[in-house]
């Protein structure tokens, strides 16, 4: 019997602390932390934030409601809005109405399985990049590296791999823009000005002044035909269906949109996969020998990988279970409704946490326990695992970023192992969920 595997999380108190705790210290930094035993346990609760009444959901059938029974009278927050306004303005994560159903229309196509298939020689090529840079005993940054590889995806598949979305100076800028949402955060639950304040925030500022700047830069090059690819078909349609200033401006917000959210996310998913291998040396073993099978074959990059690679594939989404690339998914209420049992009143926040939901023990045997095989049997409640989201804001790119995440690991556990050096990781992030201080691991070279 193979030992139990107990991954690490934040501390958990018995009961509910302070609420303005939240806001100072690691639960001012670190999205999941803080969180007692019982909100794994309960179907909801409610409680007040700076005068905002926020209703958290816990139970698949209340979920269900949520995303789908009352999507039109629960929408994105005013304040998530006000704070992503300054990096992805109106792009498909925060559009909302007609808008949000004529941009999920115009990207859908790019994201359909054919064209996912289509790019499966870039996951590869990317994998490969990643690989020249490695060496038999180093130790590398599986985080960093995954970020590098997924930034590199991104930029092929979409972009026309544009260098000025894969260098060192966009990495940081990235960085920097996603850590500085905490003093924005109090700010807007405040009611205050936005505005930087300390070195931390600045940066962060500077961060998405950066990727505005950029891609408003790389769209105008499309508006002027002087590059075809996925982002050009997008400016097209944009401006063919909302004239060139409005299309310009929404064609910029979603470039942000997908280039940030398009890689982050799928970059944390692989960093926690790697970090949960490299503690277990015989699963790894294990899976290099499914990874090498899959590669012998000379179409492993053809329709079917998920199939071919089903332990991989399993161990990723228990990756994805216990450490939720996005750890929350917010609404706002603009009518009276009921959830569960919860009377939900116009203005009012409910919030979604797949990081509560994955590891709810009511909806999961053993939650906290890393599990290799859990998703290789049984079945589940529809909105009981949501590493994605669920009903018609499901992510539109979760194919692409699950074919992604096989394309790349599938090469790199087929030819090396990953040797833990002893550095303990953390949960961090306010917006996504990353391992801290990195995912070190030491490298062999398989013969």
């Amino acid at each position: 019997m193979k030992a139990r595997f107990v991954p690490p999380h934040p501390p958990r108190p018995a009961g509910p602390v302070a609420t303005w705790r939240g806001f100072i210290g690691e639960r001012g930094r670190t999205a999941v932390y803080g969180w007692s035993e019982r909100a794994f346990q309960l179907d909801g609760f409610s409680r007040k934030i700076f005068g905002f009444r926020v209703h958290v959901v816990t139970h698949p059938d209340w979920i269900g409601e949520v995303l789908l029974d009352h999507q039109g009278d629960l929408t994105k927050p005013d304040i998530a809005r006000r704070l992503l306004a300054p990096v992805i303005g109106e792009g498909l994560l925060t559009a909302e109405g007609e808008l949000w159903r004529s941009e999920r229309k115009i990207v859908a196509a790019s994201f359909a399985p054919n064209a996912v298939e289509a790019l499966r020689p870039v996951f590869d090529a990317a994998a490969a990049d990643i690989m020249q840079g490695w060496q038999d005993g180093m130790v590398r940054d599986l985080a960093s590296d995954s970020t590098l590889a997924t930034m590199s995806v991104i930029a092929r598949a979409l972009f026309g791999g544009d260098a000025r979305l894969t260098s060192a100076q966009s990495l940081r800028h990235i960085t920097n823009a996603l850590e500085g949402f905490s003093q924005p955060r109090m700010q807007a639950l405040l009611g205050l000005p936005l505005f930087p304040v300390g070195a931390k925030a600045r940066a962060g500022a500077a961060g998405q002044r950066y990727l505005r700047e950029t891609l408003a830069a790389v769209v105008d090059e499309r508006i002027a035909g002087r590059a075809d690819d996925w982002l050009s078909g997008l400016v097209a349609q944009l401006v063919q269906k909302f004239g060139e200033q409005t299309g310009r401006r929404l064609a910029i917000d979603n470039a942000a949109t997908f280039y940030l959210a398009g890689h982050e996310t799928t970059a944390n998913a692989l960093a926690w996969t790697m970090y949960l291998l490299g503690q277990q040396s015989d699963l790894q073993e294990e899976l290099a020998v499914e990874a090498a099978s899959a590669m012998a074959s000379v179409d492993w990059l053809s329709p079917g990988l998920v199939r071919r690679v089903p332990k991989i594939y399993a161990v990723l989404q228990e990756s994805m279970r216990l450490y939720p690339p996005v750890p929350r998914l917010d609404r706002q209420a603009r009518a009276h409704v009921n959830i569960g049992s919860l009377a939900v009143e116009p203005g009012d926040i409910v919030s979604i946490w797949p990081w509560l939901m994955h590891r709810h023990e009511k909806w999961w045997e053993d939650p906290d326990a890393f599990v290799a095989d859990r998703f290789l049997h049984g079945t589940r409640h529809r909105f009981q695992y949501l590493p994605f989201g669920a009903g018609p804001r499901i992510c539109v790119g979760a194919q692409f970023a699950t074919i992604e995440a096989l394309g790349l690991l599938v090469p790199w556990l087929s030819r090396w192992r990953f040797r833990p050096i002893g550095t303990p990781v953390r949960t961090s992030g306010l917006v996504t969920l990353r391992p801290a201080p990195g995912v070190p691991l030491r490298l062999e070279r398989r013969a």
